[in-house]
């Protein structure tokens, strides 16, 4: 009885396979919609929403979070975490893509219940650490305030964030935002070692009356932020928001890896901003 009771729990905490995720979330993409936590590669797995990633990377030092849903999903990720038999008080690091509020705005929840760091890139702190937009995203005055956290480390553009065997590089993609950061890291299984990618949104939204056409620095801080996700090495590539880059299609589909997924992501970014542009131009 006992012996059928322990498979039995353990088959509870078996991580979805990613295909199961993609079924779970076919025709949801609500920011707070629930989804289970799936094991993408190795020790990298998805905790998020259906509308909305957020990546935990698990290690023997602790585990680190991307992003965190809005602030009502935080009692989802973090039972996401422990479904997976983790504990939410191991999570060390918490990181982020982005300074919006369906991105971070549950990073305050979730740094209360593990008492992790959050670290973030410098033009990201602001945001954070108030819960408000800053003024020079093109969003700012349409976006909803989050609840604040405590940013205890402050990261520079290349920076590497080391915890125990894990190392995730810090890549400033200003892009979507001034702060916008894409991550990158290796995660092994077996003998499989794949480069992850978690890069940062490329679509050129703003607020009403906005003008991406007269702000020729933010035109030219967009390019540099898709230049550089278009330049890393990218076997398997994940997003802040699973739809911008067929995330759920490729894990339904058994191809969720793609060597040339972030070049492709970047093209396509490059032509949305683009299109934009063209459409202010009245052309």
């Amino acid at each position: 009885m006992f012996a059928s009771l322990a498979v039995l729990f353990a088959a509870l905490l078996e991580p979805s396979e990613p295909a199961a995720l993609a079924r779970a979330c076919e025709g949801r993409d609500g920011w707070s919609d629930p989804a289970p936590p799936a094991r993408l590669h190795g020790s990298t797995y998805y905790v998020g929403t259906c509308g909305i990633s957020v990546i935990l990377i698990t290690g023997p030092a602790g585990h680190v979070l991307i992003d965190s849903g809005p602030a009502e999903a935080a009692p989802q990720i973090a039972a996401n975490i422990e479904r997976l038999g983790f504990s939410i008080r191991d999570v060390r690091l918490i990181l982020s893509s982005h300074e919006h509020s369906d991105h971070v705005g549950g990073i305050a929840a979730l740094q209360r219940l593990s008492g992790a760091t959050v670290a973030a890139r410098g033009p990201a702190v602001p945001a954070l650490a108030s819960g408000i937009a800053q003024a020079g995203d093109p969003q700012y005055g349409a976006l909803a305030p989050f609840p604040a956290s405590a940013v205890g480390r402050t990261l520079r553009d290349g920076e590497v964030v080391r915890l125990g065997p894990i190392r995730l590089t810090a890549h400033a993609t200003p892009a979507h935002t001034p702060g916008g950061t894409s991550w990158g890291w290796r995660s092994c299984e077996a003998r499989a070692c794949l480069t992850i990618v978690y890069a940062d949104s490329l679509s050129p939204v703003s607020a009403e009356g906005y003008r991406f056409s007269d702000h020729p620095d933010r035109v030219a801080a967009f390019r540099r932020g898709i230049a550089t996700i278009g330049s890393l090495r990218c076997d398997l590539l994940l997003t802040p928001h699973p739809g911008a880059s067929d995330q759920f299609r490729r894990m339904a589909d058994g191809r969720l890896t793609d060597p040339a997924g972030c070049r492709a992501y970047a093209a396509r970014g490059g032509a949305q901003l683009d299109a934009r542009l063209r459409r202010e131009s009245g052309r």
